[in-house]
């Protein structure tokens, strides 16, 4: 009994570690984009992780070979240039605690793309999650009041779009046998080209190379980018998909909680409710994955 509590513990322990990381990034992604156009950053930030991710996978001795293009260049626009450009041009225009809460509605569209695109059926459960998630967005939104960041809002909703836009890519097209890590470099390597052209045309090319901003690129490159890839995989390889997915709930209410405690971003009220809604609708879809994975025989250990 020992043994398969500590068994537990540790993957539990590495999705919450995941989940600071994550969470707090946000905020140390907020303080970069001051000293460096939002694009540009996500272009740096992106090919210094491949930096970081080459000398990993020569280590673990993964596969260099790139993966098929048709498969792994349509993966790496969506992926990286698509979520990663997005959620951080998001930030240029609205709060960081705000954009992590639209950028992780990411489940609602990924059951939305599913239904359409994988004929997976929506349960009752499913669409309560869809209009709270809506409702949600109503109440953040604020419709009736036409002072609101709507630049801001758009761009984050459109990087939750690409990223479950990327999930559905993979699920339907990744060629059997693939290594998730070489799979990995290849797609940011790509995806990072895409950035570049971005921030070529929309960025400014002006970096101030201060102490912040060279700590911002240090985190995402080492916590945020290697380390957290290991915790993932490793809490994948070791809980219910569920479990490690609800855990991930934890990094939009850490990003909000750090905004708040570091940036002085306090919601409003309406704002407050909205993401209190969302949040809820985000639980009730990884309650239901939760299920699935329940109902699922459990695979005899192997020796």
């Amino acid at each position: 009994m020992k043994a398969s509590r500590h068994g537990t513990l540790l993957p539990l322990a590495a999705v919450v570690l995941l989940s600071l990381i994550w969470g707090y990034n946000w905020v140390v992604m907020k303080v970069a984009i001051s000293d460096c156009g939002p694009l540009l950053f996500a272009t740096l930030r992106v090919w210094l992780s491949v930096l970081v991710l080459i000398p990993l996978l020569l280590v673990m001795k993964r596969p260099m070979a790139m993966p098929p293009a048709r498969y792994v260049i349509p993966f790496g626009l969506l992926q990286t240039t698509g979520f990663v450009g997005f959620a951080l041009w998001a930030l240029e225009y609205g709060g960081a605690g705000r954009t992590a809460v639209l950028v992780y509605m990411m489940p609602i569209w990924l059951m939305l793309m599913a239904w359409q695109a994988l004929g997976e059926r929506l349960s009752g459960i499913a669409w309560l999650a869809l209009a709270l998630a809506l409702l949600g967005l109503l109440a953040i939104l604020k419709p009736w009041d036409f002072s609101g960041n709507w630049r801001g809002t758009l761009l984050a909703l459109l990087a939750g779009i690409f990223w479950a836009a990327s999930a559905i890519w993979q699920k339907r097209h990744a060629p059997p046998g693939q290594d998730l890590f070489t799979v990995t470099l290849w797609q940011t390597a790509i995806g990072g080209l895409g950035l570049a052209l971005m921030a070529g045309i929309v960025d400014p090319l002006t970096i101030h190379w201060t102490p912040a901003f060279i700590g911002a690129l240090l985190y995402n490159a080492l916590p945020g980018t290697a380390l957290a890839y290991f915790l993932w995989a490793y809490a994948l390889q070791n809980l219910p998909s569920g479990i490690a997915g609800m855990g991930t709930l934890l990094v939009p209410l850490i990003g909000v909680a750090a905004a708040w405690l570091q940036l002085g971003e306090r919601p409003g009220i309406w704002e407050s409710a909205g993401m209190v809604v969302i949040f809820m609708a985000l639980a009730l879809v990884s309650w239901q994955h939760l299920r699935s994975d329940a109902r699922e025989p459990t695979p005899t250990p192997q020796e």
